[in-house]
């Protein structure tokens, strides 16, 4: 690798790192990324479902195009690792690797850029709002694959727990769809020495708490994967009160539409039993946020035989995840790979998601070098 571009990497991870932005207002971010591509003369369009950035490198005269996807937002969690380049966003902090994602990126970018033995075109995605906004279905909303016609597309996440610098290559399912849940349980308010006279909308959702565990256990096959959580129960304001109202709301998460309607329908058939034998009202609100990520076959392949290319070890035995990753929402239109590269062993509070996480910088060149790699292979596959 062109060592400016080595030296550059961390550069831009830690300065994103330094200045993260919640879902829908990386306007910030968006900005680096530009001045950035200007730096490296690489052409770009701004404001691609909000604040979403598309970067453009064409070569001879192929008709062939890809695509390569970072995200780039941050999470509302407040920052404990002590690092000299940690968030100064007060409750905000990168504690999902979305700053090394867009950095490695824009590593593509430069050695792309600088490289002129492949032909075609290729689209660098930088994707807002993933965390939960919809930032995927957002910038195709506002004509990714129209505007910016891609073959196919491929991206990663770094995974913490597996070797840095491992590319995982799964075939088939990758990460999960992923489904919120919000539970209104309405009863009667009264005295909670006479509760005769009230419907406890608390014993309600007790109830409906243990038997919402039922659904994966003795209706999804014990075959697939399926997973219902609840966790939040809002209720009461006194001791001595039996409140009148309880909210509860969790996720569940599958891999197969098919297991995510049989959970919805459960859901829904086990909170009108608990209604009816706790004389209460029961109302449901049921939004579909991501939906699966699942690898192409021959995109998979290919993601895997780039990383072989590198000389780094390559995972193809790995499970998939139940988290849920929006890019799945590209593949729903499009072949195309999501790969996991490892982040190295996963310390206590080094987790994703965790207060105590860093993404590991050691990592950077190897991710830039397959997002590049695997740019040049798709065009001349």
């Amino acid at each position: 690798m062109d060592p400016n571009v080595q030296q550059a990497l961390p550069q831009w991870r830690r300065h994103l790192h330094q200045h993260p932005e919640l879902s829908l207002q990386e306007s910030e971010t968006a900005a680096f990324v530009c001045r950035t591509l200007a730096d490296l003369g690489v052409p770009f369009t701004a404001g691609v479902g909000g604040h979403g950035v598309v970067a453009t490198l064409m070569r001879g005269q192929s008709n062939r195009s890809v695509g390569l996807r970072a995200d780039m937002d941050a999470l509302p969690i407040v920052e404990a690792t002590g690092l000299s380049y940690a968030s100064v966003a007060p409750g905000v902090m990168h504690a999902c690797g979305h700053d090394g994602h867009t950095a490695s990126l824009l590593g593509a970018a430069a050695l792309l850029a600088q490289d002129t033995d492949w032909a075609g075109t290729v689209h660098l995605v930088f994707q807002p709002a993933e965390e939960g906004y919809g930032g995927a279905r957002r910038m195709l909303a506002d004509g990714l694959f129209d505007r910016f016609p891609m073959e196919r597309i491929f991206g990663y996440h770094n995974w913490p727990g597996l070797e840095a610098g491992t590319v995982a290559v799964h075939d088939g399912a990758v990460m999960a769809a992923g489904s919120r849940i919000e539970i209104v349980v309405e009863g009667h308010a009264g005295h909670a020495a006479m509760p005769h006279l009230s419907r406890d909308p608390l014993l309600a959702s007790a109830h409906l708490l243990v038997a919402l565990q039922s659904v994966v256990s003795r209706n999804v096959d014990p075959l697939e994967c399926a997973v219902v959580s609840i966790c939040t129960m809002n209720a009461g304001v006194a001791a001595n009160q039996i409140p009148s109202r309880s909210v509860l709301s969790g996720t569940f998460r599958s891999h197969r539409r098919e297991v995510r309607d049989l959970v919805e329908a459960s859901i829904r058939r086990v909170a009108a039993g608990v209604a009816a034998s706790c004389g209460v009202a029961i109302t449901l609100d049921i939004q579909h946020g991501v939906c699966a990520t699942v690898n192409t076959p021959a995109e998979a392949e290919l993601a895997a035989a780039c990383a072989g290319a590198l000389g780094v070890p390559v995972r193809r035995d790995m499970l998939p995840s139940m988290a849920g990753e929006d890019f799945g929402w590209y593949l729903e239109q499009k072949p195309g790979a999501f790969v996991w590269i490892g982040n190295g062993p996963a310390r206590p509070g080094g987790e994703l998601h965790n207060p105590g996480y860093d993404f590991n910088d050691a990592i950077l060149p190897v991710a830039a070098e397959w997002l590049a790699t695997t740019a040049r292979r798709a065009l001349a596959s």
